[in-house]
């Protein structure tokens, strides 16, 4: 979905990334290293948490994932969109570090949709989806707290919801000032000289 909307988004002439995290877990046999996760050892990653190199990090299912804060940043500084695939509990870390950050729920349709979905995977054992079902139900309880809220039952519409939010949010008032603050002071130099006359 996040790959879609960023393509969708480019042709809007919006850039963006998708920042990829870092975790403990063991990589699955299709994923690869600094392209999926950046995968390292619970040693290593307790060593970047500790030394504040996360701007956001939690346990998930058994594993530790963060978020490099120098990514992110260096991203932001340069005017580019960046896309976290976070937790809730990673997803309020964040917006307390970066305030202005909007927080997108992604619901499955429905219970038996997303277990289908995790099994047609074929990445994870019958004990993890279990683990994975569990937590999402507890997810749920404070998806309430998001800014937004997507339904992924169909991919194109989730997709197109998705890429609304990140073109409304580039047009949010205080997003625009400086732009709208050029506007209205050109507009107001060329009455005066037009009334001057």
């Amino acid at each position: 979905m996040i790959k879609a909307a960023m393509a969708e988004l480019a042709r809007c002439g919006v850039k963006s990334h998708f920042s990829v995290s870092h975790t403990t877990r063991t990589a699955r046999p299709a994923e690869a290293d600094s392209v999926d996760y950046h995968f390292v050892s619970r040693g290593t990653f307790d060593t970047m948490a500790s030394s504040g190199e996360f701007l956001e990090w939690a346990e998930y299912a058994g594993n530790l994932y963060g978020t490099a804060r120098a990514e992110v940043e260096g991203r932001l500084s340069m005017g580019t969109d960046v896309f976290l695939d976070i937790e809730v509990q990673g997803a309020n870390q964040v917006k307390t570090l970066v305030p202005e950050v909007v927080k997108v729920f992604i619901y499955p349709p429905s219970y038996d949709i997303l277990k289908h979905r995790l099994e047609q995977r074929g990445q994870d054992e019958q004990e993890a989806i279990r683990r994975r079902l569990r937590w999402a139900l507890r997810e749920f309880g404070v998806a309430g707290e998001f800014d937004y809220a997507i339904i992924n039952d169909r991919l194109d519409d989730a997709v197109k919801v998705l890429t609304g939010i990140c073109l409304a949010e580039h047009h949010r008032s205080m997003r625009m000032k400086p732009r709208l603050d050029a506007i209205r002071e050109g507009f107001q130099e060329h009455l005066e000289e037009d009334f001057s006359q």
